[in-house]
């Protein structure tokens, strides 16, 4: 759906599929030169996957890619996962349309 909503906002969106390790993550923004990784998590990895992507792109030279995540992601572990350098965590129900603002903004800086 998220995909769809940025494509539909003239976006490029390369969708990699489910379950990529954080090491293939890296690797296909390093070879598509992406702006955004944009992460889903609906497993209850989100502590552990974000984070080693994060590190995996900044091993590749990559960090200054924005980084945004959502999925199911508990209120109380938004502020660790900011702390470890994703940009914005979107929960369910967050209007596609903020997602596709902010994306647009990070980009322009």
């Amino acid at each position: 759906m998220i995909a769809h909503a940025l494509r539909d906002a003239g976006m490029e969106v390369i969708y990699t599929g489910l379950r990529q390790s954080p090491e293939q993550i890296a690797e296909a923004a390093l070879q598509e030169d992406v702006d955004v990784v944009g992460l889903s998590s609906l497993s209850g990895a989100h502590m552990h996957l974000f984070p080693k992507v994060i590190e995996k792109l900044r091993e590749l030279g990559l960090g200054d890619v924005v980084v945004i995540g959502g999925g199911i992601v508990p209120p109380e572990d938004v502020p660790a996962l900011l702390k470890a350098g994703v940009k914005k965590v979107f929960t369910p129900g967050t209007p596609t349309s903020e997602v596709v603002e902010f994306i647009k903004q990070e980009v322009r800086a």
